[in-house]
């Protein structure tokens, strides 16, 4: 039961967040068509970015208190905050590229 409460605590947290991230962000690719056309690699920032934070942090928090709830290696969350980062600033670059 703990298992599928937290698996529910998931899916809100993505939810909610994402979606809290999007709107607060998502205006900002909407600066012309071409870089429009490219949000998509915004909103996978935003779930790579969440990832992280769910790793790190809400997991520690949560109902489930079973096996392998460790943080993840500091290399991986640094080269998974950087590459949220690319995705994050790529659809302006591929925007001015290719319009």
């Amino acid at each position: 039961m703990r298992t599928l409460l937290e698996l529910l605590r998931i899916i809100l947290i993505f939810g909610l967040l994402g979606g809290l991230c999007w709107a607060i962000i998502g205006n900002i690719y909407t600066v012309n068509k071409a870089v429009e056309s490219y949000s998509w690699l915004g909103a996978s920032a935003i779930l790579v970015i969440l990832f992280v934070l769910y790793r790190n942090k809400f997991q520690f928090s949560g109902w489930y208190k079973g096996k392998g709830r460790n943080k993840l290696p500091k290399k991986v969350t640094l080269s998974l905050i950087f590459t949220s980062f690319i995705l994050g600033t790529s659809p302006f670059v591929l925007g001015s590229l290719f319009s």
